[in-house]
């Protein structure tokens, strides 16, 4: 049987359910990041955020991509 845990988002301290152990049917499981946008969360977070977080995130980094790193001129 699939392992549920009830967690608060570190970033914004909703409550959500991670269902790490039906990965598929989790909340998170809906968004997709490159390895780039996963490596900018995980420098700063070390645990699972809720799905409405992990999208803001995804375009804060698009963003931040936008901004810094195609306008150095």
């Amino acid at each position: 049987m699939p392992q549920h845990e009830a967690k608060t988002c570190p970033r914004c301290n909703v409550a959500f359910e991670c269902k790490a152990g039906d990965i598929s049917n989790c909340q998170c499981s809906g968004i997709q990041l490159n390895i780039e946008e996963r490596a900018f969360i995980e420098e700063r977070y070390h645990d699972c955020l809720c799905a409405n977080c992990l999208q803001q995130l995804k375009s804060s980094y698009t963003l931040f991509k936008e901004k810094y790193l195609f306008n150095s001129k």
